[in-house]
């Protein structure tokens, strides 16, 4: 009964998302606003019924009700609860659930936290994001229905992929999603102000608060499913330029052209063409993620489905919103009224700058991602493209972003002083420089490595020299009332610097892994193995049970200059449902660095084949990730960004909003 109400849930759902779509709509075109007040409770309403629906589904998982087809096939009855409720989204039809889940939140929130932008836009934009729900609730109830019985039902489920088991899952892919369906927001505001022909400073700022929570779960989903990879699949990396990897990182590169973009439309009116594109460009590689992960038109540990039929419908998808969006701003963009002018040297032009390099470096990594595909689908021929060529590509245009990014900070709006901002970051290349050197002269890594750690330092200290200017505007001898004005800085201005100088902790992650130390070995019982500064021992070798798998695990001491400062255990599982083995890391920190060991069957001869890794500050990655999201979410929380918004729609007459 309760998988029949869930079912029964999703199709009202797509009913009110036909409703959603139509009637505020009508509303805005007849300056009817009892029927643009409708978008406001059908978005909540919609919202529940999914949300019933999804519970609905979780509790047939929870419960190993094997009547579901999608329960038997990802789900078996010994299998640990929070995989049972992460396995929920483990497949393609439950991540097609919680895709539309979100994407139904995402509705609900708009309707309840943007009362401050005029009715006729928000009936609008409220109209776009239900035409987007009714899409995918359709493509769910037609091809991807998770709700299907079987008759007879079997005794038991053929459990979930072993890869799949792990808490990274229940994490990776509700931020990923968030980050991901996010954008939607943006998406419908940027295709409602393009119907309604009125675009100026305050749809930047409604604009931003979205973009902003969206990037900050994107950024934090990116890493988690980094991390997860790294330590999961046992092949000692964090990022492999995997096509579905790739398809992450486009819409992260996009958001964030698209945040500094807004920056500057907010501030000058400018850049109205630019920042409308990078809003419907930011949603667009969204989908095009699910395309890839879905279509089957691609093979990787991350994709979920290989049916053709689910690929063109939702081919299908695409072309009806990408195609859709680009033809409306290609038919309405040119009515788009100039905004402010400013100098090439100011901060508007060291945004542009950004923003150039930026989308260059999201086309260098969409042609990389994409080309063997269509290259296949032309001739047949298939080719792979890897490390290499993403190096060669996005390296060079990501680099000078980096240089860039602390001197676009202390330049004024409008003219800036170059020289002057230069100066002001002398401190920062000081710190860098010696940093390369220290480095360079410590480990004697490659010179990529060394040049990249400088540059990560310069990168986090020149992150906080605007700051710190505010804070002592003549020196360290001003120190007096030094806390209240860093008290009165907003917190716009301490989100930015977290997020950049975030994104330079992540880059010296990257840099140090140029000096870490790999080694593959048949390890023996009582022998120690150096690691780096490190050694390692087998102590020995035990098996468990697990809930449903049989686990063997190598228990190793860790020492350094003969004293044992860790423990690791690495281990092999194998499922004995899907008779597949995993191979489970064992993974001990020190000090930002991680000694990382992957092992492999025992051999005959009793010695036991590993890679050992040494990395250091390899940890720093992460945490880099973490910072930029807290600078996201300090920029988020600004109230200046909530007044801001209430005040320019306020000046703005709610009939207005449609005028060209």
């Amino acid at each position: 009964m309760i998988v029949e109400l869930g079912h029964y849930a999703l199709v009202l759902a797509f009913a009110l998302s036909i409703m959603q779509t139509v009637l505020p709509f009508w509303g805005a075109r007849a300056h009817e606003a009892r029927l643009m007040a409708v978008a406001r409770p059908v978005a909540l309403t919609q919202f529940a019924f999914v949300a019933l629906s999804y519970a609905a589904l979780t509790y047939a998982h929870v419960a190993s009700d094997f009547s579901l087809a999608n329960v038997v096939e990802n789900s078996h009855s010994t299998k640990p609860l929070i995989y049972k409720i992460s396995g929920v989204w483990g497949n393609h039809e439950g991540s097609m659930m919680l895709w539309v889940l979100i994407l139904t939140l995402s509705g609900a929130a708009m309707a309840a936290f943007s009362r401050a932008i005029p009715p006729r836009l928000l009936a609008d934009a409220l109209s776009v994001q239900g035409l987007l729900c009714a899409a995918f609730l359709l493509f769910i109830l037609l091809t991807s229905n998770p709700f299907a019985r079987l008759s007879p039902a079997p005794i038991e489920g053929a459990d979930l992929n072993p890869i799949l088991q792990d808490p990274g899952l229940a994490i990776h892919p509700p931020l990923l999603y968030l980050g991901y369906v996010g954008f939607s927001i943006v998406f419908s505001l940027a295709a409602a102000a393009l119907i309604g022909g009125r675009i100026d400073a305050a749809f930047a700022r409604f604009i931003r608060p979205w973009t902003l929570a969206a990037w900050c779960f994107l950024t934090l989903g990116i890493a988690m499913g980094s991390y997860w990879a790294y330590y999961t699949l046992g092949w000692g990396g964090f990022w492999f330029w995997d096509p579905v990897e790739n398809a992450s990182l486009l819409p992260w590169l996009a958001g964030t052209a698209l945040l500094h973009s807004a920056a500057v439309m907010e501030k000058r009116e400018a850049l109205k063409i630019w920042t409308i594109f990078l809003a419907i460009l930011a949603f667009s590689l969204s989908l095009l993620g699910t395309f890839l992960v879905r279509s089957g038109v691609l093979t990787s540990v991350h994709a979920f489905a290989s049916d053709p039929q689910r690929g063109l419908f939702i081919l299908g998808i695409l072309v009806l919103f990408i195609g859709g969006a680009l033809f409306l701003f290609m038919t309405r963009a040119s009515s788009l009224k100039q905004g402010g002018l400013f100098a090439p040297i100011s901060r508007e032009g060291a945004l542009v700058l950004n923003n150039l390099l930026l989308t260059a470096s999201c086309a260098a990594v969409f042609v990389g991602t994409l080309y063997p595909l269509a290259l296949e689908a032309i001739n047949g021929d298939k080719i792979s493209v890897g490390a290499p060529f993403f190096n060669l590509t996005f390296g060079p245009l990501v680099a000078p972003v980096l240089l860039l990014a602390p001197l676009g900070q202390l330049l004024s709006w409008k003219r800036g002083d170059l020289l002057g901002a230069a100066h002001r970051l002398f401190f920062a290349a000081v710190c860098g420089l010696a940093a390369m050197l220290i480095f360079a002269a410590i480990n004697g890594a490659p010179v990529v490595a060394f040049i990249g750690a400088g540059v990560a330092i310069y990168l986090i200290v020149g992150a906080f020299t605007e700051i710190f200017g505010r804070i002592f505007p003549s020196g360290l001898g001003s120190s007096k009332n030094a806390f209240y004005r860093a008290k009165g800085l907003p917190l716009s201005a301490w989100g930015t610097a977290f997020a950049h100088a975030g994104l330079g902790v992540t880059l010296l992650g990257l840099a140090a892994t140029g000096w870490g130390v790999e080694k593959i070995v048949a390890m023996k019982q009582g022998q120690t193995y150096d690691v780096g500064p490190y050694q390692l021992e087998v102590i020995g070798l035990t098996s468990q049970q697990g809930p449903n798998y049989k686990e063997t695990l190598a228990h190793m001491s860790v020492r350094r200059d003969g004293q044992i400062v860790a423990l690791i255990q690495p281990a092999k599982r194998f499922f004995t449902t899907r008779r597949m083995a995993t191979t489970q890391a064992g993974i001990v920190t020190l000090n930002f660095g991680q000694i990382y060991v992957s092992i492999a069957d025992q051999n005959e001869s009793g010695s036991l084949d590993a890679r050992l890794y040494w990395k250091p500050l390899v940890s720093l990655i992460w945490v880099g990730a973490l910072v930029m999201a807290f600078g996201g979410g300090l920029s988020l929380s600004d109230r200046r960004l909530r007044v801001g918004v209430a005040r320019r729609a306020a000046k703005i007459p709610a009939g207005a909003q449609g005028a060209s």
